[in-house]
């Protein structure tokens, strides 16, 4: 038990580490500030916020350090690049040093791959102690990213609420505090243990209380809001003590196997409904497919298919042509490189997270902007943390095809393009009311709760789709259209405010940059994202009606297993 006990400390390490590594999420609180103190337009700022998404692009680098060094040394390394990174960042704001602008770039690259590798060391902490849960696991942590900003903005009204400066050094400070604080659990992972399962109901429960406390945690930073520097202290102590609440995880381990082996040992759990996407089941599901396809007649897996999805797409899989109008006959089917980028399933995916959650993320580094442009400027730290909040729920919400599989089945996929939906609906909302503080409210909320769900789900997907011994490089191709969108969405941006803030008419000035002023500073811009959005609403739309035959397989095969277990 002493194995069970330290998982959930790690565990518990991870959400730490997610919490307070979200600092990208909170640029647009400093970004005006940044922008008057380099004396740049709006474009030259734009490339800022891409650099810190391109390190998003080079993802790749933290695999090849986990080759060479141990995990804590991989963490550790992120910390010290996210201090260098925004430490200097921190001195050029507050006029300590002065830099050429290149130099700024590059420090929000470093900044942006210090993230990259402290989701990385998570992903590898949830994959190799949670082994049978991982889509659960990595929801649940990769959701407490969303709040990062939240939290940031308590601490930064506790102590100077006028500076949005200090943001930046708590930004280089905090992520390093964190990984001191969670260097012992790491140091102390349990060996690899088989998991009966008994013991993946349990996991699987504990999940579930895991889930309803982040919620608690969730509207906790959403509703109470702080009138006060002391009370915004009060309110900070409060979202410390929920994300610490959770070590008593271990002690509760303890207790309930004390409980089931000497109070009550008959207590079954055998009518748990969480069933997961796993490596494991997608093994047993392609072993259950090959079987079945030697039988002649009757029901099997395979006749939910038509004739036209069966042999003659695995022979074509497997040759070098081209598999552009190839069908996915089954989930968890192995993709290399050369497979991958031949898949229009994975184009079309590809096309719906650039168009879809990607662009939420471009909407997020320019809030401060557009609350400015709109008149909302006191909205600012108010309508960041209304989008991380809402980001946090959409990433909790992604787990939810886990929780009701049994319920209700659906594929993957198609929850993927439910979650797009909100998107071009909230652009449009912002393009027509953006006077209106509530709508500018509503609409950031919608953004924040659909892009949330779109980064959390994304790994599942991936694994599902292309396999899931490659969705380590298949999802680094697949987010390589992060730095792209945010350069090309960014830009779009920038050229529309920079255009209107050359009219008289609409700008004023903020020590020697100009800062367009009215709804024409954004209006093409929301226009735009929203037409764009659609688009991956439609993306999303064609990968559901072409991948939901393989979910189905999958899950007539799951149940023939379970009954004739």
């Amino acid at each position: 038990m002493a194995g069970q006990s330290r998982k959930w400390m790690i565990l518990v390490a991870t959400i730490w580490i997610q919490a307070f590594t979200g600092t990208n999420f909170d640029f647009s609180a400093y970004s005006s500030e940044m922008k008057a103190a380099l004396e740049i337009s709006q474009v030259q700022l734009n490339y800022l916020a891409t650099a810190s998404d391109l390190g998003k692009a080079v993802g790749w680098s933290s695999g090849l350090a986990l080759m060479w060094l141990p995990l804590w040394a991989v963490l550790f390394a992120a910390a010290v690049m996210g201090l260098i990174g925004y430490g200097v960042q921190w001195l050029v704001l507050t006029n300590v040093i002065a830099v050429p602008y290149f130099v700024v770039f590059l420090l929000c690259l470093l900044s942006g791959i210090s993230i990259c590798w402290f989701n990385t060391v998570c992903f590898v902490l949830c994959i190799k102690n949670f082994p049978a849960t991982v889509p659960l696991a990595l929801s649940l942590t990769v959701s407490f990213n969303g709040v990062s900003a939240a939290l940031y903005n308590l601490v930064v009204k506790s102590l100077n609420p006028s500076s949005s400066s200090i943001y930046l050094l708590l930004n280089a400070i905090l992520p390093f505090l964190t990984s001191i604080a969670a260097l012992i659990p790491i140091l102390r992972q349990p060996p690899n243990e088989s998991q009966h399962s008994d013991l993946i109901k349990q996991d699987q429960l504990t999940f579930l209380k895991l889930y309803l406390l982040a919620i608690v945690t969730g509207f906790y930073l959403l509703f109470l809001r702080p009138s006060d520097p002391s009370t915004a202290c009060l309110l900070f102590s409060g979202a410390v003590f929920l994300l610490i609440l959770p070590l008593g995880i271990p002690g509760i381990v303890y207790a309930r196997h004390w409980f089931k082996r000497t109070v009550y040992p008959s207590f079954r759990l055998d009518a748990s409904g969480f069933i997961l996407v796993h490596s494991e089941d997608l093994e047993i599901h392609k072993e259950l497919l090959s079987r079945s396809n030697s039988v002649a007649n009757g029901l099997t897996a395979d006749s939910v298919i038509n004739n036209n999805n069966s042999e003659g797409v695995f022979e074509g899989e497997k040759s070098e042509g081209c598999l552009c109008g190839a069908q996915l006959t089954m989930l968890g089917e192995e993709h290399g490189v050369g497979m991958l980028v031949r898949r229009l399933d994975f184009w079309l995916y590809y096309v719906a997270y650039f168009c879809g959650g990607t662009i939420g993320l471009v909407y997020s580094n320019n809030i401060g902007q557009i609350a400015q442009s709109l008149g909302h400027g006191l909205m600012n730290s108010k309508l960041i943390t209304i989008f991380s909040s809402f980001s946090f729920f959409g990433r909790l919400l992604s787990a939810a095809p886990d929780f009701v599989r049994t319920k209700f089945y659906f594929a993957r996929t198609g929850w993927l393009a439910i979650a797009l939906l909100p998107t071009p609906i909230a652009f449009f909302f912002l393009a027509t009311l953006g006077d209106d503080p509530w709508a500018v409210q509503f609409g950031t909320a919608l953004i924040g709760l659909s892009s949330g769900f779109i980064f959390a789900a994304a790994v599942s997907i991936t694994s599902e789709l292309f396999g899931p011994a490659s969705v380590g490089v298949n999802h680094n191709i697949l987010i390589t259209n992060i730095p792209i969108g945010s350069l090309v969405y960014g830009f779009l941006a920038a050229l529309v405010y920079d255009a209107n803030a050359s009219s008289p008419r609409v700008v004023s000035s903020m020590a020697n940059s100009l800062v367009c002023m009215g709804r024409k500073c954004y209006f093409l811009t929301f226009v735009w994202w929203a037409c764009i959005s659609l688009m991956g609403l439609g993306s999303s739309v064609m990968l559901f009606l072409r991948t939901r035959p393989a979910y189905h397989r999958f899950e007539q095969g799951r149940r023939m297993i379970m009954s004739s277990e």
